[in-house]
């Protein structure tokens, strides 16, 4: 197995950390970036700890002069999985949050990716992973904001690979799409709604019904399992060529496949 030098965004908590660390134990250089920096702190005394090629720093990809410190660094794969969620009922939630949460998970992500592949395109050689969603296919009530967002990052990533062909450089473009894990990343998400919904909204009247039922199926459908989504962060680091897309766990992937035949 080739040897990676990879940098991954969004490793302070979650998919990303577990991740970052996972590839880290594989024997991968690994720049794993963070939006606080104790969050690089704390992952940078893991790596310490179990002597790990892995080195953490803080940068916010919703800055410029922290997107530009990329160019320094000596990496061939990309791992574009910073991003944030949002949710709300999308016929009243405030045009500034869709700016906001379009700025992170869309704008900055893409400006970040054009700033490695000038490096990639530059060397002929590289890789872009980009972490979309299974909501990125399908959508889901109160969970448009984000289902936008990633629905913008599929079209991107599509009409990037099929760009990145053309030039005929070995710089590979793909997908990740999880579905839903417990990192309580989710469950921070649809929450929020109901600090701006409790006061003014079309629903009122049915939050209290909508709480407990998002609550069991947040409970069905997250899985507490990790090691099928970090075994695709993996695969697509490791594999030789890479498809477009990879997606896991698998039933919530088979089950969203079926949904979108039957034009859901």
């Amino acid at each position: 197995m080739q040897k990676k030098k990879v940098l991954i965004t969004g490793c302070g908590t979650g998919l990303g950390k577990m991740a970052a660390i996972a590839l880290a134990k594989r024997g991968h250089i690994v720049y794993a970036t963070t939006h606080f920096e104790i969050e690089s702190q704390e992952l940078n005394q893991i790596a310490k700890k179990e002597h790990l090629l892995l080195h953490a720093f803080k940068l916010d990809i919703l800055l410029q002069e922290d997107r530009e410190k990329i160019r320094k660094l000596d990496f061939d794969t990309l791992i574009s999985n910073a991003g944030i969620s949002i949710s709300g009922s999308i016929a009243e939630i405030s045009i500034d949050s869709l700016k906001d949460i379009f700025e992170t998970n869309v704008f900055c992500n893409i400006q970040l990716i054009q700033i490695a592949l000038e490096k990639m395109i530059q060397q002929q050689n590289g890789r872009i992973i980009v972490l979309s969603s299974l909501l990125g296919r399908v959508s889901m009530p109160f969970m448009g904001p984000y289902s936008m967002t990633k629905f913008s990052i599929e079209s991107f990533v599509s009409a990037l690979r099929f760009e990145l062909k053309l030039l005929n450089y070995h710089v590979e473009v793909c997908m990740i799409e999880p579905g839903a894990y417990a990192t309580g990343f989710n469950k921070n998400s649809y929450l929020k709604k109901y600090d701006w919904m409790e006061k003014k909204s079309y629903f009122k009247n049915q939050l209290n019904q909508l709480k407990k039922q998002e609550e069991k199926i947040w409970n069905l459908l997250e899985s507490k399992h990790f090691n099928s989504i970090i075994k695709i962060y993996i695969k697509t680091v490791e594999k030789p060529r890479v498809k477009a897309r990879y997606t896991a766990p698998f039933l919530q992937g088979f089950f969203i496949q079926i949904l979108r035949i039957f034009g859901m």
